[in-house]
């Protein structure tokens, strides 16, 4: 009995060291409480839509700027003791912006050539400009696209304020300021007037500024826009588009389809306003990010000089660019488009960015590294902070042009094969045949999906007559899959049998073409009526004849590299042959150290060739 277990053994005695446990489990259950009360999902970057409203502001007046002319200019380049000029302008008002980044209003000419008192007569239409009056800055810059463009002067427009009796500004001449001008073109411009008492050494501007009266805002009053003309520029890069490894259309001699190699970039001011709504900030999904677009670190400042650069290589301008503007939204303006896309053919796809004061740039784009490189969101914008829109965008040929995209038997080319059209015949010229598909598919803003309706509107009323379809990149992900799909599948089987030529005006440089035109103006001296007979044909042949001597230039100077190096590569292989003959390796024969020397030199020689 005395091994029986007690039923009712005697409870342990409490032990100081149980007050802390029970302390320290009652905390730890306190802790895991407040993080499971207090999780929150992490926050998506900032960036995308903003909705900060536009400020308030009573109506202004749409004023018309005409840039008339400019006499007197220095000359920026001391070949021709002329200038390529353009004006490149900007407007300031009192209106207060939704933020300080907000890009400001720009215009820019087009560029007269060979010219020190060029006349151009462009007009640029603004409306909403407040009645507290506006600040414009024209410059006046010297375009060269070998190098940057010379600034000439700058002009300073002010009118303190305006009204219903503000008389305006008739053709006025203002003196442009050479404070900010190029030192070298006043010093040209100062040594061929000390040979000539008829040059001036201060250039003038005439500029005119007219109010067409009180502008009709809506819920617009607190900004500015562009109303018009509807200016539109093609720009053309043959080095880009090797680079790229993108091609351009042609005819040839015999009727033929040919390509050339051509990057182009696309750029169409729409009219204005553009939508309030459609207001977009880059978005912060990376940390560099912002940075890049603000230059606030070293990072940032070298990623952003280097897109503006690109901006800028991309949308050169130079003899190659192609200018055009219309009055305002027209079918003649969708034609243009049209054309500026190549209609239907081709199955390409195209990156664009929509500004806020409703300017429009467009590449191709593709899953090529080249092409891709060259078509972001953040170079189309020149780096602005705030955009309006962006996306991707084709175009297709319908088959009948009474019916939607989408209807009931309505087929597009691609992917079906219609008549009447690329890529076996030429386009019709009825925008009511095409369909514009566009989306928000861009990384960099991030387009909010819900204000496509706004943006299909402001298409319409822009482009009359075209069709426009909108994709979400979101919702309509694999319609929007499928029909790219099928777009770069066009194009793959409508590039095969095509004859690539080179032989065109755009692959000399600016020096080749200056010469060109220097002796073709002799050939006409020279030759009268008959050598206007046979000019295109002379033009071919000195065409042929420059760029011929061009690379017979640069095989004469391989020949003489080639020469020389040899020469380096045998006086070396000879002092290597006499020391290893004074370390004594060996004795040779005359013979075997003849051909020893031989085949080191051509050893070297070949080594050489490899490297370089």
């Amino acid at each position: 009995m005395e091994n029986e277990k007690d039923p009712h053994p005697s409870q342990r005695k409490d032990h100081r060291s149980d007050a802390f446990a029970t302390k320290f489990v009652d905390k730890t259950a306190s802790w895991q409480h407040k993080a499971t009360s207090n999780k929150k999902e992490k926050p998506p970057p900032a960036g995308g839509l903003d909705e900060t409203p536009v400020p308030d502001a009573p109506p202004g007046y749409t004023l018309k700027f005409t840039f008339h002319r400019a006499s007197s200019l220095p000359m920026a380049d001391i070949n021709s003791l002329s200038s390529d000029p353009y004006l490149y302008v900007q407007l300031n008002t009192a209106l207060t912006p939704r933020h300080k980044q907000d890009p400001y209003l720009r215009f820019r000419t087009p560029t007269i050539r060979r010219s020190t008192d060029p006349v151009w007569n462009c007009e640029w239409i603004v409306a909403n400009v407040p009645a507290t009056g506006f600040k414009l800055k024209a410059r006046i810059y010297d375009e060269d696209p070998a190098d940057h463009d010379d600034r000439l002067g700058n002009v300073h427009v002010h009118a303190d304020s305006l009204g219903d009796n503000w008389t305006g500004i008739r053709e006025q001449g203002y003196k442009v300021k050479k404070r900010m001008g190029s030192k070298r073109a006043y010093a040209i411009r100062g040594c061929a007037a000390m040979f000539s008492r008829g040059l001036e050494m201060s250039g003038t501007l005439f500029i005119s500024v007219e109010s067409l009266g009180k502008t009709e805002v809506g819920n617009n009053g607190g900004r500015a826009w562009t109303v018009g003309p509807c200016a539109w520029s093609r720009h053309l890069s043959p080095m880009i588009g090797r680079l790229a490894g993108t091609k351009e259309p042609g005819q040839g001699k015999e009727g033929t389809k040919t390509e050339q190699y051509n990057f182009q970039a696309n750029q169409i001011q729409l009219a204005g306003p553009v939508p309030s709504q459609l207001y977009h900030r880059y978005v912060e999904f990376k940390p560099f990010i912002a940075g890049m677009f603000t230059a606030t670190s070293l990072r940032g400042r070298i990623l952003n000089r280097a897109l503006h650069h690109q901006h800028s290589r991309v949308y050169n301008y130079d003899r190659t660019t192609v200018y055009g503007s219309f009055p305002s939204p027209s079918k003649d303006m969708t034609l243009q488009f049209l054309n500026l896309v190549h209609h239907d053919d081709g199955g390409r796809i195209f990156t664009y960015v929509l500004e806020l004061d409703g300017i429009w740039r467009f590449t191709e784009t593709g899953k090529e590294f080249g092409i891709d490189l060259l078509s972001k969101h953040t170079m189309h914008s020149d780096v602005n902070i705030y955009i309006a829109f962006s996306g991707e965008f084709f175009i297709r040929r319908l088959k009948t042009p009474n019916r939607e995209p989408g209807e009931s038997g309505q087929e597009t080319h691609p992917a079906a094969e219609i008549e009447g059209g690329p890529p076996h015949g030429d386009p019709p010229n009825d925008p009511a045949y095409y369909a514009l598909y566009i989306d928000n598919d861009s990384g960099t803003y991030r387009p909010s999906a819900k204000l496509l309706p706004l943006l299909k509107q402001f298409m319409q009323r822009n482009l009359p007559g075209l069709k426009v379809v909108t994709l979400d990149c979101v919702a309509d992900e694999e319609k929007m899959g499928r029909l790219k799909k099928e777009q770069r599948e066009r194009k793959k089987a409508e590039g095969k049998g095509t004859v690539f030529m080179q032989d065109d005006l755009s692959s000399l440089s600016s020096s080749d073409e200056e010469e060109l035109e220097e002796r073709m103006r002799e050939f006409d001296d020279a030759d009268g009526e008959e050598g206007g007979k046979n000019k295109e044909k002379k033009k071919r042949s000195l065409k042929r004849e420059i760029k011929e001597s061009k690379v017979g230039n640069w095989v004469h100077g391989d020949h003489v590299r080639e020469e020389r190096e040899t020469k380096e590569d045998m006086q070396r292989a000879d002092g290597e042959a006499k020391e290893g003959e004074g370390q004594g390796n060996g004795e040779l024969k005359q013979e075997g150290g003849e051909l020893m020397h031989k085949e080191d030199t051509t050893a070297g020689a070949n080594e050489k060739d490899e490297k370089r």
